[in-house]
């Protein structure tokens, strides 16, 4: 066997190591937390590079720890002020949807969503560049992915690229997005770094809470 396929194996095989499958009181239901925030989980269907709806995603709801969603509640109250909120793609994600993705990644088969999610790479790439992981910060609770969009029709800002386009074009300071595009993303970000999220370099989208309350605690317990 390649040497990337046995790293795609053994992620496949132990992601679940030292998750736990209890909800902490910690963790809250965005929508209850956060007014004028607007859900759209890709993970829960099968508008995702998966293809199909991911293990652990048994309700198109969003949870995260109150630290991050009382932070996130502060984004929103300040991008409403400019006529914007958040739509939010993905939050807290089980171990066990990871570890889904880990198996997706190791079938050189299925290729069905290559060309809207991963055009210019091979599966392993995917690891190997860092796209995805055998762990992820998401099963933390505090991290989030998510776009701005206006309120007034829900029309999403362009960034350039969709979420989940794994690509050097998502990366934060592209050269290949247009001016406009490139401001979009540093809205984004502004508003996020502002109330205490770091973004990922990689990826517009994705931020995480500088002081999350779990930051080496992985968890398994479904969205549902």
């Amino acid at each position: 066997m390649k040497p990337a396929a046995v790293a795609l194996t053994l992620a496949a095989s132990t992601v679940h190591v030292a998750a736990r499958t209890d909800r902490p009181a910690l963790f809250v239901d965005v929508a209850e937390t956060v007014p004028g925030v607007v859900l759209d989980i890709r993970y829960h269907g099968s508008n995702n590079f998966v293809g199909t709806p991911v293990d652990g995603y048994e309700a198109p709801r969003c949870f995260l720890t109150r630290p991050a969603a009382e932070a996130l509640a502060r984004v929103v109250a300040e991008a409403r002020r400019e006529g914007l909120t958040l739509k939010l793609f993905d939050c807290y994600r089980p171990a066990r949807a990871v570890a889904h993705f880990a198996r997706w990644a190791a079938d050189p088969a299925d290729t069905s969503t290559k060309a809207a999610y991963y055009p210019e790479l091979t599966k392993p790439e995917l690891f190997e560049k860092g796209y995805i992981a055998s762990r992820s910060g998401h099963s933390r609770g505090s991290t989030v992915d998510l776009t701005l969009i206006e309120v007034d029709g829900g029309r999403e800002l362009d960034m350039g690229t969709p979420f989940d386009l794994f690509s050097a074009r998502s990366w934060l300071g592209s050269p290949d997005v247009s001016r406009a595009q490139d401001a979009n993303r540093r809205r984004l970000a502004g508003f996020m770094t502002r109330h205490g999220f770091a973004p990922f370099a990689m990826e517009w989208w994705h931020f995480t809470l500088k002081d999350e309350p779990f930051p080496s605690t992985y968890f398994d317990f479904p969205v549902r």
